[in-house]
């Protein structure tokens, strides 16, 4: 028996359909060596100053380790197959010391698309682990630890609890502060537009004016736009020049993440995450007439590579379908687009073109269908012929004034065929040179300058890869980072940063300028790049940014003054005497004692800061403990019974509510009365025998006997897998509401 090692359980699964018997096929489900959650983790080795990393396996991760450690003890070869990426790569490393294996003794191999031909072909070229790429990934690991565990705490103690920050995190949202700063800078400006109809309805454009050249934003003001439109008035304007162009529209490139992501987002409206989500589906496995396999090739990719034999395949797809005229007489291949692009994988693409986006749509959950006609139609949409267009353009030459009037025709579809256009013909009628033309209409429109738009998530990752920031595995978690760690919000599709955002990136700018820069981040991805291609030492990297960064964390601990919403109110606090503050959480205004955390005093105020007096209901029964009365608090469950000596009792209760919800069915085990409960897991029926009879149910009883032979259960109602049944309550044997028996 041989071992494959993989990421993903679907995956698992895919390749297990492939191999058969001869092979085991496990799941890792990620990393399952890592940086402890609760410390640093990084040490300073004496003496050389190295960086070294405390890996431990997680406790949810022991029990898949000891199962890949059994299977591991019994295989022939254990293959790692993990993703053909640095964090792939590290994850394989990982895994082998996890097991106790040296990682240069295990075979790695790698595939492109999950497909049978992918993965024997894998197995025939196996190699060793690149152990570069998993130092690449060892620094990269470390530089996010140290920079997210050194500057939350800051951030925390500075300004608020909760607050995070991060080296690709923070020059994100620097990004989408400064575009904000931008628009509350912005001061509109007026211009005019002068909207101009020759006879024939020929929209016109001013080009000239008194020889002098008109942009858009030419005409400051009402009266310059007064003059224009007398003047036009009074002219006579003649046909000076009719000029036909042919002009190509371009085949767009096959995707890569950011792409990908982008258009998903504009015309799916998926947000990023989910588009990788799908991806991730895709590229796995689904259902196809072959039977289980991936569709797509690798969605985590920056490359616009592509295999030699899926062009090949594409091009006789496209001689097929749509006939010679469409296809180029060579294959079109595209160069790298994005800021440090590694190019290790292809662009993503369809595994099998004959899996059209058609046959698809009938074994696909409705949004993997529409991201997979996406991938798949872009694909085949880079190896067809461009689009042609005919591009008139007519001048009309006045004395004081010159207009231009175009048009276009498309003359060849190209892609279009395929993928279809919004853009429609605006055609010209036919006229003469020399010919004279009369005005018919003139109308001056007042404007204003807008402010720059703010980003939507399509628009940032964008951003992002043009900056070097981050890489493709990187985009959707730093979106969704930002939006959850409350620095935005999103509405609309527009990314609008909170006032806290601008508290944090002002500070960062002030104390960790080198950190928020968007050009520090993207030279660190360069760096890293080249440790990943064995030209720079990890351990080097990290000393010349730790010890220089650790300084600034220390000067910022003790210089940087506290930012805190913190308003003395003159007066003091009645526990203990000291002043009261006025400061600001996460869930609003309140006040507190500053003698904190002595003394917890605290006050709810309103939105104005006034004190708001919290009724305290109280109860006739007296505290077991200490004697003192119990009052009613609410809490997540509902209300309960609290002594008022709090904090110094903590005994708590629950109400006996005499009004508690009865079923009129008996319990199905003891036949004694079922309640209607409340839990911090929900609400569901349990018997008021409880703890004699520890019967629940979701859904309440009813009467109908399970028709299960040897069976003495009741049904009850339930959704299962959309649909309406009666489930029994002891042998969980389910019957179709329609099919309702007989009580």
């Amino acid at each position: 028996m041989n071992l494959i090692i993989v990421e993903s359980p679907a995956k698992a699964r895919t390749i297990k359909n492939f191999l058969g018997k001869d092979y085991e096929v496990i799941a890792s489900k990620g990393h399952i060596r890592d940086l402890p959650k609760s410390r640093l983790g990084i040490t300073i080795e004496e003496g050389t100053n190295h960086l070294i990393p405390a890996y431990s396996v997680a406790k949810e991760n022991a029990a898949i380790v000891k199962e890949i450690k059994a299977l591991a003890s019994k295989a022939e070869t254990i293959y790692i197959a993990t993703d053909e990426d640095r964090e792939g790569e590290a994850i394989g490393w990982h895994i082998a010391h996890a097991i106790k294996k040296d990682p240069e003794e295990l075979p790695r191999i790698v595939f492109h698309e999950i497909t049978k031909t992918a993965i024997n072909h894998a197995l025939e070229n196996a190699r060793k682990i690149d152990m570069d790429m998993v130092n690449a990934q060892q620094a990269r690991r470390l530089l996010d630890r140290i920079v997210g565990y050194k500057l939350s705490p800051l951030l925390a103690s500075k300004i608020q609890k909760g607050l995070s920050g991060g080296r690709v995190q923070s020059s994100s949202l620097k990004i989408v502060v400064d575009r904000e700063r931008e628009i509350r800078a912005f001061i509109p400006e007026e211009y005019w537009t002068i909207d101009t109809i020759f006879k024939k309805d020929i929209e016109a454009t001013l080009s000239l004016f008194e020889e002098q050249k008109m942009a858009k934003l030419s005409i400051a003001n009402k009266a310059e736009a007064t003059k224009i439109v007398k003047s036009v008035q009074e002219d006579s304007f003649i046909i000076s020049a009719i000029e036909t162009k042919q002009r190509k529209s371009a085949t767009p490139p096959p995707f890569m993440t950011s792409t990908l992501q982008q258009t998903a987002s504009n015309k799916l409206g998926f947000t990023p995450q989910k588009t990788m989500m799908v991806a991730q589906s895709l590229y796995e496995g689904v259902k196809t007439p072959q039977g289980t396999t991936g569709v797509i090739t690798y969605m985590r990719t920056d490359s616009l590579n592509m295999a030699h034999e899926a062009v090949n395949a594409v091009r006789e797809a496209i001689l097929k379908q749509f006939g010679e005229k469409y296809l180029p007489l060579e294959p079109k291949f595209y160069g790298k687009k994005a800021k440090g692009a590694q190019e290790a994988h292809e662009a993503i693409r369809p595994t099998m073109l004959e899996f059209t986006p058609q046959i698809a749509q009938t074994f696909l959950k409705p949004d993997e269908s529409k991201l997979y006609r996406l991938i798949y139609e872009r694909f085949m949409a880079c190896q067809m012929n461009d689009a042609a267009f005919e591009q008139q353009s007519i001048t009309f030459v006045g004395k004081n004034s010159t207009y231009k009037a175009t048009g276009r025709k498309l003359i060849f579809d190209g892609f279009y065929a395929l993928t279809g256009t919004e853009d429609k013909d605006k055609l010209l009628p036919t006229l003469k040179e020399g010919e004279k033309i009369d005005l018919q209409s003139i109308k001056p429109e007042q404007h204003f300058t807008e402010p720059p738009a703010r980003y939507s998530e399509a628009s940032l990752i964008k951003k992002l890869e043009a900056e070097g920031i981050g890489r493709p595995s990187t985009y959707a978690p730093t979106v969704a980072t930002l939006s959850g760690r409350t620095y935005v919000t999103i509405e609309k599709k527009q990314i609008i940063p909170t006032e806290m955002a601008f508290t944090v990136t002002e500070l960062l700018e002030k104390h960790f300028a080198n950190i928020v820069e968007c050009s520090f981040t993207a030279n660190m991805e360069e760096k890293l790049d080249e440790v990943s291609e064995g030209a720079v030492e990890w351990q080097k990297l990290l000393s010349d940014f730790y010890f220089p960064f650790m300084q600034q964390v220390q000067e910022g601990t003790e210089k940087i003054i506290s930012l805190k919403m913190a308003t003395p109110l003159g007066r003091n606090c009645p526990k203990c005497g000291e002043e009261l503050l006025l400061r600001s959480g996460r869930f609003g205004s309140f006040v507190a004692c500053s003698g904190f955390p002595k003394c917890k005093y605290t006050e709810q105020v309103d939105e104005e800061g006034n004190k708001v007096e919290v009724k305290v209901e109280t109860s006739d029964e007296t505290c077991e403990k200490c004697g003192k009365e119990m009052i009613i608090k609410s809490g997540r469950n509902g209300k309960f019974l609290a002594c008022s000596g709090y904090p110094e009792c903590k005994n708590t209760k629950s109400i006996e509510n005499k009004e508690t919800k009865t079923s009129e069915v008996p319990c199905p085990s003891c036949g004694g009365n079922l309640v209607w409960k409340i839990s911090r897991r929900g609400a569901f029926w349990g018997c008021a025998n409880y703890p004699t009879c520890k019967f629940i149910s979701k859904f309440e009883p009813t009467t109908m006997p399970c028709k299960e032979k040897g069976c003495d259960g009741v049904l009850a109602p339930r959704t299962f897998r959309n649909k309406e049944v009666y489930e029994c309550t002891k042998c969980k044997n389910k019957t179709l509401r329609e099919d309702k028996p007989e009580a």
